[in-house]
């Protein structure tokens, strides 16, 4: 099977031809995304990979149809950026990621935690200049505080077991209460008290129709003084201007995102996953106590391996005419 992986980066490549020779696929490394405009890309291909800023819509579809294209692999969780309905129609199997970097997201969060309180960035600005002043670089210990974490899927169970050794107080959110967590002592209490109580809050949840801006003016009022919040989920469940409100009067203390807001795990009509402007984004970095990284929270050496890992084996099913129902869509 000769499989064309497109928007592929130096390190998408290497971790896939680490893992290529197991499977016996024809990898077909392209950088350019698979949209409109580069759709005859694909036509020497039995199946196509394709990440987050392909656009793999109706007219593209029709294409990869015409040129007898069997399967999309994504190898990313989101799926909002394929015509699922008309892939079906077309006999076009799709699959995806559904699991690949929880420790790998939890610990990004616990960095933005420990450096936003210990302002490591800026302390390391002023070393480079030769300046030895601790005023203005004064921290918190976490030991005692009450931590929010909305979202106990993989990824919030990872990073309550990380917290729980630094003798914090944890408050959970979710729809689905865990169990296991429910019996390590930790506490489910619903949004609004986890606002008011929580000296830091965390968000792992996806982005659904009932929980875009979940972060807003309402809840920023709610919220302790000096409050940290960080988000490594989807960008759009804050509200930018909301936070920006709230670090002009210091009501938020703290921000650490890793902004990414296209990324959506539903594709519904009515869910808006915008883009933060080049206005607010340029806003938000004006102030010190924000940290921004650019969709860094699953990035490691083990994440690849295992985008990499599961998808090769998702082509292997579609290969041999099997579907996994964990990483199947159509």
């Amino acid at each position: 099977m000769k499989v064309g992986v497109f928007s592929c980066k130096p390190y998408d490549r290497a971790a896939f031809e680490s893992r290529s020779s197991q499977y016996g696929f024809d990898l077909v490394f392209i950088e350019s995304a698979l949209n409109t405009e580069t759709a005859a890309l694909a036509k020497p291909f039995d199946a196509i990979c394709i990440f987050v800023d392909d656009d793999i819509n109706s007219e593209v579809l029709d294409k990869l149809h015409e040129f007898g294209i069997i399967h999309i692999a994504l190898r990313c969780t989101g799926f909002n950026n394929v015509d699922l309905v008309k892939a079906e129609k077309l006999g076009i199997s799709v699959s995806r990621v559904p699991n690949y970097s929880a420790e790998s997201v939890a610990e990004h969060t616990l960095a933005l935690i420990l450096s936003l309180n210990r302002k490591l960035l800026k302390a390391n600005s002023r070393m480079r200049h030769n300046n030895f002043e601790l005023d203005g670089l004064l921290g918190f210990n976490l030991r005692g505080k009450t931590i929010g974490v909305i979202g106990t899927g993989k990824i919030g169970r990872v990073l309550i077991n990380i917290l729980s050794g630094f003798g914090c107080t944890i408050l959970c959110n979710d729809p689905s209460p865990s169990e296991s967590i429910k019996s390590m002592g930790h506490e489910y209490v619903d949004f609004s008290e986890l606002i008011r109580r929580s000296d830091i809050i965390s968000l792992h949840c996806p982005l659904t129709a009932h929980n875009q801006h979940m972060i807003g003016h309402p809840e920023v009022i709610m919220m302790k003084g000096n409050v940290m919040i960080i988000n490594t989920s989807r960008g759009s469940l804050i509200n930018p201007q909301a936070i920006i409100s709230g670090l002009k009067s210091r009501k938020i203390g703290y921000l650490g995102i890793d902004m990414y807001e296209m990324e959506s795990e539903l594709s519904a009509e009515n869910i808006i996953c915008e883009c933060i402007s080049d206005d607010t984004y340029r806003r938000l970095a004006t102030f010190s106590n924000v940290l921004i990284t650019h969709h860094l929270g699953f990035f490691t050496h083990e994440s690849l391996q295992q985008i990499a890992d599961t998808t090769l084996v998702n082509l292997q099913y579609c290969f041999v005419g099997k579907v996994c129902s964990d990483t199947f869509l159509a």
